[in-house]
C-alpha cells in the first residue's frame, strides 16, 4: 500500500521498519475504524472500504476540483466520509435490522454495497489513476539510517493523534462507556436506557470517520484509484482478526504487527510478496490462535 524510499538502491532494515511503522498506523485508523462498527453491529461490514476509498476521492474533490486549503479540505473530507457512514447504515443496514435479518445477509448487503459505490466512483471519476500531490518532489530527512518525508511525518502525526483522541473518547466520554456497554451486552444496555441504534449511528460516524481519514493521508503519498478500498478493507481485516476482532486494542497492535511483519518479510524478497505475506499471517492465526492477541477463546466462534 505504501512506497518504499531505499538510499542507495540498497534496503535498509532502518528503512522497513520505519515504512512498517507508517504502514501500520495507516493499517491501524482503517482496522479500529471496522473494529469500533463490528462491536456494534456484529458483521463484517465489507463497505467500510469504499468509505476509505470515498475519503481519499473526496479530498481530491476539494482539493484539486474546488481549490480548497488542505487543511480545510481534509476535515471536511473526513466530515463527508462520515455521512457517507450514516448513508450507508441508514439505507441499507437499518432496514434489514428492523427486518432481523442474518449476519451472512448483513455481510452480502455490505459486499454489494462495496461494489455498487466502487462503481460509481469509477463513473464520476474515471478508472484513471489521480494524484493530490502537486510541485517539486522533496528530498526526505535522515532519521537513524531511514529516510521519511514531510507527507510520511505528517501521517504518523495525525494518525497517532486520532488514535488518542478515540481512546480519550470511548474510555472518558459518556457516550464512549454507552458504545462500551452496547458491545458487550446490548440487552442489558437497552434495558437500562441506552438506544442501541444511536450508539450504532455514533459507531459508523466514527468508524467512518476513521476509514475515510485514513484514505485521505494514504491519498497525499501515493495515487488513488477506485478499487483502492478493496486491498485497505483486507488489511484492515486481517490486522482486527490477528489483534482480537473487536478489540480497539487488538486492532492497533494487529495493525502495527501486520505493517512490520509486511515490509520485514520483503527484506530479501520482491515487495510483490507483501499481500501474500498478510494471508499467510492471517491462516497461521487462525489455525494457531484465531482469537488473536488480546481476543479470548470465545471469540473464536465468531470469526
Amino acid at each position: 500500500m505504501l512506497f518504499i524510499g531505499f538510499g542507495g538502491g540498497k534496503v535498509l532494515l532502518q528503512q522497513l521498519i520505519l515504512n512498517g511503522i507508517i504502514a501500520g498506523s495507516i493499517y491501524a485508523l482503517i482496522a479500529i475504524g471496522f473494529s469500533v462498527i463490528y462491536r456494534t453491529v456484529k458483521f463484517f461490514n465489507l463497505a467500510h472500504g469504499i468509505v476509505y476509498t470515498a475519503g481519499a476521492y473526496f479530498a481530491y474533490t476539494l482539493t484539486i476540483s474546488l481549490h480548497l486549503n488542505i487543511i480545510l479540505s481534509f476535515f471536511l473530507s473526513i466530515i463527508f466520509a462520515a455521512l457517507l457512514g450514516i448513508a450507508i447504515d441508514r439505507c441499507f443496514y437499518y432496514p434489514l435490522r428492523k427486518k432481523s435479518a442474518s449476519n451472512m445477509i448483513f455481510l452480502l448487503a455490505s459486499f454489494g454495497v462495496f461494489i455498487f459505490l466502487q462503481n460509481l466512483i469509477q463513473l464520476i471519476y474515471g478508472a484513471q489513476i489521480l494524484t493530490i500531490r502537486t510541485g517539486p518532489v522533496k528530498e526526505g530527512h535522515h532519521l537513524c539510517g531511514a529516510v521519511i518525508t514531510d507527507i510520511q511525518i505528517l501521517i504518523l502525526v495525525v494518525s497517532s493523534l486520532l488514535l488518542v483522541i478515540l481512546w480519550l473518547f470511548i474510555q472518558k466520554s459518556k457516550l464512549g462507556k454507552a458504545m462500551r456497554a452496547v458491545s458487550d451486552d446490548p440487552i442489558a444496555a437497552n434495558v437500562v436506557g441506552i438506544n442501541p441504534e444511536r450508539i450504532i449511528m455514533t459507531s459508523f460516524v466514527i468508524g467512518s470517520a476513521l476509514a475515510g481519514a485514513a484514505g485521505i493521508l494514504i491519498s497525499y503519498e501515493t495515487n488513488i484509484e477506485p478499487t483502492m478500498g478493496f486491498s485497505a478493507i483486507l488489511k484492515g481485516i486481517i490486522a482486527s482478526i490477528i489483534g482480537g476482532i473487536g478489540s480497539i486494542p487488538g486492532a492497533v497492535l494487529g495493525a502495527f504487527f501486520l505493517g512490520l511483519a509486511e515490509n520485514l518479510g520483503i527484506w530479501k524478497i520482491s515487495a510483490g510478496w507483501k499481500d501474500c505475506i498478510a494471508f499467510a499471517i492471517l491462516i497461521i492465526f487462525l489455525l494457531i490462535r484465531p482469537w488473536g492477541f488480546l481476543g479470548t477463546k470465545t471469540e473464536k466462534e465468531k470469526i
